[in-house]
């Protein structure tokens, strides 16, 4: 249940950031005390602080006060019986869902809308709680929110840990569909190393190799192959080895095929019927007893169909 928290900052807390004298006071991530900061909850000494103050050093003596904050493993999703929800596969104790482009999995905040979870709550209720709980009760993994595709969710304790050591050992096959910029070779296995490059917006980079990588860096490693190729675009199928952030969208940016409408790593934008987002879809997944396929949502298969008729081109 949310609630009212306040605090004064210690002697010894002198100087440091505020988003990071947050994190500690309220057990959070770096990344969730800056949302608080987002939300316009928090005040200092009674002014409101907004997200540009997160490093801003604080004073000792100074009143920290945050309105309507839930610590993440109470804070429960609100159902939202208005949110569509397609069931791809189904066993027990888990769910596999289709995820429209644009929807999150689930919501940063507990007033939040609209995410899968928030349309799972409406529907199995007994999901809150379960894995993390709160705000990611149930989920096992995550889509980047402008991606397609298959995700899964748990709806108890013991199917969501079983679930995520199968993620953790790299026993989970997932196939993505992509359509890309140029003419990309038949097919290889890329093996790279990652490292975050920036969290607002999440950003990464490709290392030179392991001496150069900073802590949290990871090797990562997928197959790819080109299943149809068209005037400067191609679609291209990838199956991971591994899985990390922004991981496909990275590699086949940096082997000059960046995801056709992906801002972020240089995908190219289309005339005619246009990329609306980053053209990139979950399209399978498998682990154990569990399989489950998504078709290629709406604007995927129109920009598909378009590429084939020639009536777009990402030159």
């Amino acid at each position: 249940m949310a609630r009212g928290v306040a605090f004064t900052v210690e002697p010894g807390e002198a100087g440091a950031r505020l988003d990071a004298v947050l994190a500690a006071h309220l057990s959070l991530s770096r990344a969730a005390a800056r949302r608080l900061l987002e939300g316009g909850t928090v005040r200092i000494d009674g002014r409101r602080a907004s997200e540009r103050a997160k490093g801003r050093p604080l004073p000792a003596g100074a009143r920290i006060e945050i309105a309507d904050f839930a610590p993440p493993g109470e804070a429960r999703p609100l159902p939202d019986e208005g949110a569509p929800l397609v069931v791809l596969a189904q066993g027990t104790g888990w769910l596999a869902v289709d995820k429209p482009p644009g929807v999150p999995v689930h919501p940063l905040a507990p007033a939040e809308r609209g995410t899968l979870l928030n349309a799972l709550v409406a529907r199995r209720p007994e999901i809150v709680g379960v894995g993390e709980g709160g705000l990611r009760s149930g989920v096992v993994h995550r889509l980047d929110v402008d991606t397609s595709g298959v995700v899964l969710f748990a709806l108890d304790a013991p199917t969501w840990a079983r679930l995520r050591a199968a993620f953790t050992e790299h026993r989970v096959t997932k196939r993505y569909r992509a359509l890309v910029t140029g003419a990309p070779k038949d097919g290889g296995r890329v093996e790279l190393w990652l490292a975050m490059a920036a969290h607002r917006p999440a950003r990464v980079r490709v290392l030179e190799g392991p001496r150069d990588a900073p802590r949290g860096a990871r090797r990562t490693r997928l197959v790819y192959r080109t299943l149809e190729r068209f005037r400067a675009a191609a679609l291209v199928e990838v199956e991971l080895e591994t899985g990390f952030l922004h991981q496909v969208r990275a590699t086949l940016a940096h082997l000059g095929h960046p995801v056709l409408g992906d801002r972020l790593y240089g995908g190219a934008a289309l005339p005619g019927p246009g990329a609306p987002r980053q053209m990139l879809h979950a399209a399978h997944l498998a682990l154990d007893e569990i399989a489950a396929s998504s078709p290629d949502p709406p604007d995927f298969a129109g920009l598909l169909g378009a590429l084939r008729e020639g009536r777009a081109d990402a030159s």
